[in-house]
Protein backbone atom coordinates (compact mmCIF):
# COMPACT_ATOMS: atom_id res chain seq x y z
CA UNK A 1 0.00 0.00 0.00
CA UNK A 2 2.67 2.51 1.09
CA UNK A 3 6.39 2.49 0.37
CA UNK A 4 8.55 5.14 2.06
CA UNK A 5 11.98 5.48 0.47
CA UNK A 6 14.83 7.25 2.28
CA UNK A 7 12.75 10.14 3.60
CA UNK A 8 14.65 13.07 5.07
CA UNK A 9 13.03 16.00 6.84
CA UNK A 10 15.32 18.73 8.10
CA UNK A 11 14.47 21.80 10.15
CA UNK A 12 17.54 23.93 9.66
CA UNK A 13 20.41 21.78 10.88
CA UNK A 14 18.15 19.40 12.80
CA UNK A 15 17.30 16.13 11.04
CA UNK A 16 13.92 15.13 12.46
CA UNK A 17 13.67 12.29 9.95
CA UNK A 18 17.02 11.03 8.74
CA UNK A 19 16.73 8.53 5.91
CA UNK A 20 13.67 6.54 7.04
CA UNK A 21 12.48 3.73 4.76
CA UNK A 22 9.56 1.41 5.47
CA UNK A 23 6.63 -0.40 3.87
CA UNK A 24 3.02 -0.66 4.96
CA UNK A 25 1.39 -3.75 3.53
CA UNK A 26 -2.17 -3.69 2.22
CA UNK A 27 -4.61 -4.97 4.84
CA UNK A 28 -2.15 -4.70 7.73
CA UNK A 29 -2.28 -2.83 11.02
CA UNK A 30 1.27 -1.56 11.35
CA UNK A 31 2.53 -0.11 14.61
CA UNK A 32 5.10 2.69 14.68
CA UNK A 33 6.83 3.07 18.03
CA UNK A 34 9.92 4.71 19.43
CA UNK A 35 11.09 7.06 22.18
CA UNK A 36 9.98 10.67 22.26
CA UNK A 37 11.78 12.68 19.58
CA UNK A 38 12.32 9.66 17.33
CA UNK A 39 10.66 11.41 14.37
CA UNK A 40 7.44 9.39 14.27
CA UNK A 41 4.92 12.23 14.02
CA UNK A 42 7.15 14.19 11.64
CA UNK A 43 7.26 11.14 9.36
CA UNK A 44 3.46 10.88 9.58
CA UNK A 45 3.18 14.55 8.64
CA UNK A 46 5.42 14.04 5.61
CA UNK A 47 3.51 10.98 4.42
CA UNK A 48 0.16 12.75 4.92
CA UNK A 49 1.28 15.86 3.01
CA UNK A 50 1.30 18.21 6.00
CA UNK A 51 5.06 18.75 5.59
CA UNK A 52 7.11 18.45 2.39
CA UNK A 53 10.10 16.10 2.65
CA UNK A 54 13.61 17.47 2.30
CA UNK A 55 14.35 14.44 0.10
CA UNK A 56 13.15 10.93 -0.58
CA UNK A 57 9.84 9.74 -1.96
CA UNK A 58 6.56 8.09 -0.99
CA UNK A 59 4.70 5.59 -3.17
CA UNK A 60 1.04 4.63 -2.71
CA UNK A 61 -0.37 1.77 -4.77
CA UNK A 62 2.48 2.25 -7.25
CA UNK A 63 1.91 6.01 -7.61
CA UNK A 64 4.42 8.62 -6.48
CA UNK A 65 2.54 10.82 -4.00
CA UNK A 66 5.56 12.68 -2.61
CA UNK A 67 4.67 16.22 -1.58
CA UNK A 68 0.99 16.04 -2.55
CA UNK A 69 -1.17 18.22 -0.28
CA UNK A 70 -3.54 16.61 2.24
CA UNK A 71 -6.72 17.30 0.25
CA UNK A 72 -5.37 15.44 -2.79
CA UNK A 73 -4.25 12.53 -0.61
CA UNK A 74 -7.71 12.55 0.99
CA UNK A 75 -9.23 12.06 -2.47
CA UNK A 76 -6.88 9.09 -3.00
CA UNK A 77 -8.01 7.47 0.25
CA UNK A 78 -5.07 8.39 2.52
CA UNK A 79 -6.34 9.88 5.78
CA UNK A 80 -4.85 10.65 9.15
CA UNK A 81 -6.04 11.44 12.66
CA UNK A 82 -4.25 13.52 15.27
CA UNK A 83 -3.10 13.00 18.83
CA UNK A 84 -5.46 15.81 19.85
CA UNK A 85 -8.83 15.27 18.20
CA UNK A 86 -9.87 17.92 15.66
CA UNK A 87 -13.64 18.09 15.98
CA UNK A 88 -16.02 20.95 15.19
CA UNK A 89 -17.03 21.47 18.79
CA UNK A 90 -20.31 23.36 18.30
CA UNK A 91 -21.65 20.88 15.75
CA UNK A 92 -23.28 17.61 16.74
CA UNK A 93 -21.46 14.32 16.31
CA UNK A 94 -23.76 13.45 13.41
CA UNK A 95 -23.06 16.80 11.73
CA UNK A 96 -19.31 16.29 12.18
CA UNK A 97 -19.63 13.09 10.14
CA UNK A 98 -22.03 14.47 7.52
CA UNK A 99 -19.68 17.27 6.55
CA UNK A 100 -16.75 14.96 5.69
CA UNK A 101 -17.45 13.92 2.06
CA UNK A 102 -16.33 16.54 -0.44
CA UNK A 103 -18.16 17.86 -3.48
CA UNK A 104 -21.56 18.07 -1.81
CA UNK A 105 -24.24 19.87 -3.82
CA UNK A 106 -25.02 22.18 -0.90
CA UNK A 107 -21.56 23.71 -1.23
CA UNK A 108 -22.67 25.44 -4.43
CA UNK A 109 -24.55 28.73 -4.15
CA UNK A 110 -26.34 27.92 -7.41
CA UNK A 111 -27.66 24.66 -5.98
CA UNK A 112 -28.99 26.38 -2.86
CA UNK A 113 -31.36 28.20 -5.19
CA UNK A 114 -32.04 25.71 -7.96
CA UNK A 115 -30.94 22.32 -6.64
CA UNK A 116 -32.72 22.06 -3.32
CA UNK A 117 -34.22 18.66 -4.10
CA UNK A 118 -30.77 17.26 -4.91
CA UNK A 119 -29.34 18.76 -1.71
CA UNK A 120 -32.15 17.24 0.36
CA UNK A 121 -31.60 13.81 -1.22
CA UNK A 122 -27.84 13.95 -0.57
CA UNK A 123 -28.31 15.11 3.02
CA UNK A 124 -30.75 12.29 3.73
CA UNK A 125 -28.22 9.75 2.42
CA UNK A 126 -25.39 11.33 4.42
CA UNK A 127 -27.52 11.36 7.56
CA UNK A 128 -28.30 7.67 7.14
CA UNK A 129 -24.63 6.86 6.61
CA UNK A 130 -23.57 8.94 9.60
CA UNK A 131 -26.09 7.13 11.80
CA UNK A 132 -24.78 3.78 10.53
CA UNK A 133 -21.21 4.84 11.38
CA UNK A 134 -22.20 6.01 14.87
CA UNK A 135 -23.93 2.69 15.49
CA UNK A 136 -20.87 0.76 14.24
CA UNK A 137 -18.73 2.67 16.73
CA UNK A 138 -21.28 2.15 19.55
CA UNK A 139 -21.75 5.90 20.06
CA UNK A 140 -25.14 6.29 18.41
CA UNK A 141 -26.46 7.73 21.68
CA UNK A 142 -24.18 10.75 21.08
CA UNK A 143 -25.57 11.58 17.63
CA UNK A 144 -27.18 14.85 18.71
CA UNK A 145 -24.58 15.83 21.32
CA UNK A 146 -22.19 18.70 20.56
CA UNK A 147 -18.86 17.10 19.63
CA UNK A 148 -17.01 19.46 21.95
CA UNK A 149 -18.91 18.10 24.96
CA UNK A 150 -18.00 14.41 24.60
CA UNK A 151 -15.03 12.68 26.24
CA UNK A 152 -11.54 12.39 24.77
CA UNK A 153 -12.02 8.73 23.96
CA UNK A 154 -15.36 9.38 22.30
CA UNK A 155 -13.70 12.07 20.19
CA UNK A 156 -11.14 9.47 19.04
CA UNK A 157 -14.03 7.21 18.00
CA UNK A 158 -15.60 10.15 16.16
CA UNK A 159 -12.33 10.71 14.29
CA UNK A 160 -12.39 7.06 13.25
CA UNK A 161 -15.96 7.63 12.12
CA UNK A 162 -14.87 10.44 9.83
CA UNK A 163 -12.61 8.02 7.97
CA UNK A 164 -15.65 5.77 7.46
CA UNK A 165 -17.62 8.52 5.70
CA UNK A 166 -15.35 8.28 2.65
CA UNK A 167 -13.58 5.45 0.84
CA UNK A 168 -10.48 5.33 3.02
CA UNK A 169 -7.72 2.98 1.89
CA UNK A 170 -5.08 3.68 4.50
CA UNK A 171 -5.49 5.55 7.78
CA UNK A 172 -2.64 6.95 9.88
CA UNK A 173 -3.53 7.13 13.57
CA UNK A 174 -1.40 9.40 15.75
CA UNK A 175 -1.55 8.22 19.39
CA UNK A 176 -5.16 7.11 19.28
CA UNK A 177 -4.84 6.01 22.91
CA UNK A 178 -3.63 9.33 24.29
CA UNK A 179 -5.90 10.52 27.10
CA UNK A 180 -8.32 7.60 26.67
CA UNK A 181 -9.35 5.47 29.64
CA UNK A 182 -8.72 1.73 29.43
CA UNK A 183 -12.36 0.71 28.92
CA UNK A 184 -12.91 3.13 26.05
CA UNK A 185 -9.50 2.28 24.60
CA UNK A 186 -10.67 -1.31 24.26
CA UNK A 187 -13.70 -0.01 22.35
CA UNK A 188 -11.42 2.00 20.05
CA UNK A 189 -9.27 -1.09 19.52
CA UNK A 190 -12.32 -3.20 18.70
CA UNK A 191 -13.43 -0.62 16.11
CA UNK A 192 -9.99 -0.60 14.46
CA UNK A 193 -9.92 -4.40 14.29
CA UNK A 194 -13.42 -4.53 12.81
CA UNK A 195 -12.59 -1.89 10.20
CA UNK A 196 -9.48 -3.86 9.28
CA UNK A 197 -11.13 -7.29 9.14
CA UNK A 198 -14.60 -6.45 7.88
CA UNK A 199 -13.94 -3.46 5.63
CA UNK A 200 -10.35 -4.01 4.57
CA UNK A 201 -8.88 -0.82 6.07
CA UNK A 202 -5.10 -0.57 6.22
CA UNK A 203 -3.82 1.18 9.34
CA UNK A 204 -0.52 2.56 10.56
CA UNK A 205 -0.51 3.85 14.12
CA UNK A 206 1.83 5.68 16.46
CA UNK A 207 1.25 4.55 20.00
CA UNK A 208 3.15 4.39 23.30
CA UNK A 209 0.87 1.81 24.92
CA UNK A 210 2.70 -1.40 24.07
CA UNK A 211 -0.15 -3.62 25.27
CA UNK A 212 -2.45 -1.85 22.82
CA UNK A 213 0.16 -2.16 20.05
CA UNK A 214 0.65 -5.83 20.87
CA UNK A 215 -3.08 -6.51 20.64
CA UNK A 216 -3.59 -4.83 17.28
CA UNK A 217 -0.35 -4.54 15.33
CA UNK A 218 1.73 -6.86 13.18
CA UNK A 219 4.29 -5.80 12.19
CA UNK A 220 5.71 -3.24 14.61
CA UNK A 221 8.29 -0.74 13.31
CA UNK A 222 10.64 1.04 15.71
CA UNK A 223 12.13 4.47 15.01
CA UNK A 224 15.01 6.15 16.83
CA UNK A 225 16.86 9.36 15.98
CA UNK A 226 14.92 9.79 12.74
CA UNK A 227 15.74 6.33 11.39
CA UNK A 228 14.02 2.96 11.28
CA UNK A 229 15.75 0.81 13.87
CA UNK A 230 13.85 -2.49 13.73
CA UNK A 231 10.77 -4.25 12.37
CA UNK A 232 9.09 -7.42 13.61
CA UNK A 233 6.37 -8.88 15.79
CA UNK A 234 5.76 -7.33 19.19
CA UNK A 235 7.64 -10.19 20.87
CA UNK A 236 10.62 -9.73 18.55
CA UNK A 237 10.63 -6.00 19.23
CA UNK A 238 10.50 -6.47 23.01
CA UNK A 239 13.43 -8.88 22.81
CA UNK A 240 15.55 -6.64 20.55
CA UNK A 241 18.53 -5.29 22.47
CA UNK A 242 18.96 -2.29 20.13
CA UNK A 243 15.36 -1.30 20.76
CA UNK A 244 15.77 -1.59 24.52
CA UNK A 245 18.89 0.54 24.34
CA UNK A 246 17.08 3.19 22.29
CA UNK A 247 14.32 3.39 24.88
CA UNK A 248 16.36 3.09 28.06
CA UNK A 249 19.93 3.90 27.09
CA UNK A 250 21.09 0.49 28.25
CA UNK A 251 22.05 -2.72 26.56
CA UNK A 252 20.58 -4.88 29.31
CA UNK A 253 18.26 -7.41 27.71
CA UNK A 254 15.17 -6.94 29.85
CA UNK A 255 12.39 -8.22 27.64
CA UNK A 256 9.69 -6.36 29.55
CA UNK A 257 11.47 -3.02 29.50
CA UNK A 258 9.97 -1.78 26.24
CA UNK A 259 6.48 -2.34 27.56
CA UNK A 260 7.13 -0.58 30.82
Amino acid sequence: MIVVEDIQKHFGGFRAVDGASLTIETGSITGLVGPNGAGKTTLFNVIAGVLPPTSGRIIMDGEDITGLPPHELFDKGLLRTFQIAHEFSSMTCRENLMMVPGGQSGESLWNTWFGRKRIATEEAALRAKADEVLEFLTIEHLADHPAGAISGGQKKLLELGRTMMVDAKVVFLDEVGAGVNRTLLNTVGDAILRLNRERGYTFCMIEHDMDFIGRLCDPVIVMAEGKVLAKGTIDEIKANNEVIEAYLGTGLKNKDAVGA
